[in-house]
């Protein structure tokens, strides 16, 4: 290992950066305080004249507020005589009675004495307009004019001899910047090419590894990794990282070679789960779907052998024909889901043959939206439902027995409405109902929730959800409206 591979990365990065950024920091530094010093001397050269400018503006002023006084002689015009009077006065204040012999100092002087006497007459001739004493004012003011305009004419002379003297200072200043300016451009450029060769010089020890490694590290990014390893040929920082990205991607190969087995072997385990599942279900919905009471087989068979008994073969025969369209829906083994419509078919049957055993009593009203009647459902929820109504709400009852049954639309669900006007269930045997804790009385016929505990966990594996069916009664004789919801 040689001396040059023995170099860190940072000394080298110090080495082309900070010496050349040490430079550029002390040749600006220079030339900011050599330009600095020019600007606050080209700042003080026209100073005299801003301030003669302002002598001359004020002159100006309080001659025009002394006229407004004059010719008005208000209060308004009198304060704003006075203010214009103070300011004048105060710019008098800043020129400095020096003794130089100097031409301009002098007149300086000249112009500071002619105003202070100004101000003199500006003063008397107010008094006067104010005494009402008008020729001696008039007489004063003339004066004051007088004495005004020579003030003028001296300041307008000395300010053109002081532009006059401070251009050539300027043009002395400006020629001083710009050769301060060229210095600059001149070691700029010079420490510009002395660090692109110092650069030069050293990219082949930190920029060429680092070119290869990327060009290798973009290869393995799009997914190969089957590449030609760059060589490690130096101790800093580079090589470091070289070699720990050569180590990466030989991890990341093994890696994957694993990740890909324990995939597959996942893939098919959960596959197995989905079949598992599938099954289990499958045999949830036949085996629920069996178990249909018994009981309406045998009461409904014999109904139609005492209407045999009474009337006609045609009745009978269309009676039998109903009791075997029921039946024939109900031991269908290969479909167990139906459409809304082929539901509300059974309903209408199954109405029928109760009417025939019941003489009539059960008033069957539809309200249907046909738009939906080829909506998706199990087999075997409807009739349930409604043969808890009757057998459960309007059996007993003394008044007109009604079912409705509705089909509507309500935002994302198709809603299966049957509503009886029976004896109403009790809130706490609702709630039982639902969450599926209702346990029937066995000494009874039949009780509320038989039927439909075999529709709620039949909803509830087909959908996939527990809030399928919901039971409303608003109390004692105020009937019990079932719902469905049905997602679109």
């Amino acid at each position: 290992m040689n001396k040059e591979k023995s170099i860190s990365l940072r000394k080298k990065m110090i080495l082309a950066f900070c010496l050349p950024t040490i430079l550029l920091f002390i040749v600006n530094m220079m030339l900011y305080f050599g330009t600095a010093k020019v600007l606050n001397s080209l700042d003080e050269i026209y100073s005299s004249n801003n301030s003669l400018n302002q002598l001359s503006d004020g002159l100006e002023s309080l001659q025009l507020a002394t006229e407004g006084y004059l010719n008005t002689k208000t209060s308004d015009a009198l304060e704003h005589y006075y203010i214009k009077e103070q300011d004048y006065s105060d710019l008098l204040m800043a020129i400095d009675d020096n003794k130089d012999d100097n031409e301009n100092r002098v007149m300086e002087r000249n112009i500071k004495r002619m105003s202070l006497n100004y101000l003199v007459l500006t003063n008397q001739a107010v008094e006067s307009k104010r005494g009402g004493n008008v020729e001696k004012y008039k007489a004063i003011y003339e004066e004051a004019t007088r004495t005004y305009s020579y003030i003028d004419s001296s300041i307008n002379s000395l300010n053109n001899k002081q532009f006059i003297n401070n251009s050539k200072s300027y043009g002395a200043m400006m020629g001083a910047l710009q050769t301060i300016e060229r210095l600059n451009i001149i070691t700029l450029v010079t420490i510009g090419i002395a660090n692109l060769v110092f650069v030069v010089l050293i990219a082949s020890t930190i920029a060429d590894p680092l070119v290869k490694l990327a060009a290798t590290a973009n290869t393995v990014s799009q997914g190969n990794f089957d590449v030609q390893l760059p060589v490690v040929r130096s101790n800093d920082e580079v090589g470091v990282v070289t070699m720990a990205f050569n180590k990466m991607v030989l991890s990341i190969k093994d890696y994957i070679a694993k990740l890909t087995e324990s995939m597959e072997a996942t893939r098919k385990l959960r596959e197995n789960e989905l079949i598992m599942e599938n099954h289990v279900k499958d045999a949830e919905l036949k085996y629920l779907q069996s178990q249909i009471n018994p009981h309406f087989l045998f009461n409904t068979l014999n109904a139609g052998a005492q209407l045999a008994m009474m009337e006609g073969a045609d009745r009978t025969s269309n009676y039998i024909q109903r009791v075997a369209d029921f039946f024939r829906y109900n031991i269908k083994k290969n479909k167990d889901v139906v459409t809304l419509k082929e539901e509300i078919e059974l309903v209408d049957i199954y109405i029928y043959i109760i009417n025939v055993r019941f003489a009539g009593e059960i008033q069957f009203t539809k309200e249907i939206d046909e738009a939906f009647l080829s909506t998706q459902i199990p087999s075997m929820i409807l009739q349930p439902i409604v043969e808890n109504s009757i057998n459960y709400g309007l059996r007993n009852i003394e008044w007109s027995k009604k079912i409705i049954l509705s089909v509507y639309e309500l935002g994302d669900y198709v809603c299966v409405s049957v509503k009886d006007n029976g004896i109403g269930i009790e809130k706490e045997t609702i709630e039982k109902i639902l969450d599926g804790s209702y346990v029937s009385n066995p000494n009874k016929s039949g009780s509320n929730g038989v039927g439909l505990n075999n529709c709620i966990e039949r909803l509830n594996i087909f959908y996939e959800r527990d809030d399928v069916l919901d039971i409303i009664s608003e109390g004692k004789n105020k009937g019990t409206e079932t719902i469905l919801y049905l997602p679109k």
